[in-house]
């Protein structure tokens, strides 16, 4: 347990502020409602009690990896930690318009970003989100659940972990796997990568 509480402080970003203030309010709400003294979450999350209050009160950041076992701890999505009350659940979506998580906000540059194609409702099947990467950007480490996915890159390279295989995709390529295989992707190359990925059930 210790190492892994190690391993996850390394998987935050201290902020002053950010663009995630939301994502505080609603997991210390969602805790909360659940009757979890922050001390449980961080046990269930593998993470510590310290990274958890800097993310319940705007101050740090976690990578996609950390908040994929803090929802899983609140029996959540990682696309439900984010959704507002605001968000339309309309038929088109507008460029400019859409939902935008900020992950790692301070590490390599502008870090990862993913912007949300389809917006959070209980109703969908599917989910969609634009992963805008900088050099040296991932996605914070190997993740798994279940489900579907298909990635497709739009710009730049990006590799691809699946299970105990690498794939290296550019511009024009996708890649299409089972979401129980444990897998993640990085930006290795010099220039920004960006890809739409698609998966089901939605898991974030």
């Amino acid at each position: 347990m210790l190492k892994k509480t190690k391993q996850a402080e390394k998987d935050a970003v201290d902020l002053t502020s950010g663009p995630n203030d939301y994502l505080g309010v609603k997991l210390r709400h969602t805790r909360m409602t659940k009757g979890l003294r922050l001390r449980d979450l961080a046990e269930k999350a593998e993470c510590s009690e310290s990274m958890l209050s800097k993310i319940e009160n705007g101050r740090a950041v976690p990578s996609l990896k950390t908040l994929y076992r803090i929802a899983e701890a609140l029996g959540l999505t990682v696309g439900q930690l984010f959704a507002q009350p605001a968000e339309p659940n309309g038929l088109v979506s507008r460029g400019g318009e859409r939902p935008i998580v900020h992950a790692d906000p301070l590490r390599n540059g502008p870090g990862l970003t993913l912007e949300r194609l389809i917006p959070y409702h209980q109703s969908h099947l599917l989910q969609g989100s634009i992963h805008n990467i900088a050099p040296g950007g991932s996605g914070g480490g190997l993740v798994s659940h279940e489900g579907e996915e298909v990635a497709y890159i739009l710009e730049g390279q990006v590799e691809f972990i699946v299970g105990d295989e690498h794939f290296l995709l550019k511009a024009g390529d996708s890649i299409c796997y089972r979401s129980e295989q444990p897998h993640g992707y990085r930006n290795g190359g010099d220039s920004h990568a960006k890809l739409i990925v698609v998966n089901t059930p939605p898991s974030f």
